[in-house]
């Protein structure tokens, strides 16, 4: 394998310190993904600089142009402090003619508007709950179309920031409260959608114009409480003491029949290439009692730290996590902007 010079894109208060040692779960949890990241590239041999950005893209070209990395690895997810911002960036590598890992501008672009995003699978005719969106500064209005119980968060968050128990609402008061509440602790437009009961299934994807899917990962809770819903909260992803109190993992998906598994492969990648994705992403699911599959969002550039659910997914057919993080690595380099259909 040869020897990179791979710059880490990254938040600048997520830059990892040199090791864990010292530091709570709760400290860790912050830059894990960035930590797991670099050193996992260092293992592997590359020649890795961390590289933190707020809102200067000055700082890119400025590393571009003086280390000339042969790849940035993209983990930056806002700029100027929003999630929207983030395809620009990778609008800007494409502009220095920089080499980069993770989905294209148009794909961020077109995932991260779950309206958006939702129309396009629902006119090929995927499965999807039925929604609405509503605006900042409009009084949220009673769905008349929709049926209660309703799932209420930000049109464009990710991570399930905002999300919450209290995001499933069964009444038109509770609903009310909901989008008021994220309209101004999130300053964003919300989308509501009809809540589908199942269970919350993961499949990964990776590739540009040649896919590959990894085994169904399924988010479990191991211990809970009746009135505790199967929803990746923002605690259930980021709050390790809430993880280890209520036994949440994310494990391989057991009790799929080999048709099923299939069906959900064969859906991932068509819904990959609706919404235009190249690198990695992870589309996230849920199945009902008798088998029908709904589609509740595709996540390019997902969460790649260790213990992830590509993580998870590509472990379970033997695939390390460095080897992970240069397969990505080789679908940057082969990525060709001009064409995309490296």
């Amino acid at each position: 394998m040869k020897k990179l010079r791979v710059v880490v894109l990254m938040h600048e208060d997520l830059v990892p310190p040199e090791s864990m040692d010292g530091y709570s779960d709760k400290e860790i949890t912050e830059w894990k993904t960035e930590f797991d990241v670099v050193t996992a590239l260092q293992d592997i041999g590359h020649d890795v600089k961390s590289l933190g950005v707020h809102d200067d893209l000055g700082v890119i070209r400025e590393n571009i142009t003086e280390w000339k990395p042969h790849i940035t690895f993209n983990l930056l997810e806002e700029f100027h402090g929003l999630s929207l911002y983030d395809y620009h960036v990778a609008s800007y590598l494409e502009l220095m003619k920089q080499s980069y890992t993770g989905c294209n501008p148009r794909g961020l672009m077109l995932a991260h508007d779950k309206a958006l995003s939702k129309k396009l699978l629902y006119f090929h005719r995927i499965n999807v709950p039925r929604f609405l969106v509503i605006p900042i500064g409009k009084v949220p209005a009673v769905p008349v179309r929709l049926k209660f119980p309703l799932f209420v968060k930000s049109l464009c968050e990710d991570g399930s920031y905002g999300i919450a128990q209290a995001s499933v609402v069964y009444n038109e008061e509770k609903f009310r409260e909901r989008v008021s509440y994220l309209h101004e602790q999130l300053a964003t437009p919300v989308i509501v959608e009809e809540y589908i009961e199942g269970r919350e299934l993961y499949i990964s994807v990776t590739g540009n114009k040649r896919l590959q899917t990894f085994p169904v990962i399924e988010l479990k809770f191991g211990k809970k409480r009746d009135d505790t819903l199967m929803i990746a909260t923002s605690k259930v992803k980021w709050d390790p003491d809430y993880q280890k109190r209520h036994k949440i993992d994310t494990t391989v998906a057991e009790d799929l029949t080999a048709d099923l598994r299939q069906k959900i492969a064969k859906l991932s990648k068509r819904i990959y290439r609706i919404l235009g994705l190249t690198g990695y992403a992870r589309i996230d699911l849920r199945l009902k009692d008798n088998d029908e599959i709904y589609v509740l969002e595709a996540n390019p550039n997902p969460d790649i730290g260790y213990g992830s659910e590509i993580s998870c997914a590509t472990e379970a057919v033997g695939i390390e996590y460095g080897e992970l993080l240069q397969r990505i690595i080789n679908y940057g380099l082969r990525y060709d902007p001009e064409s995309r259909l490296a």
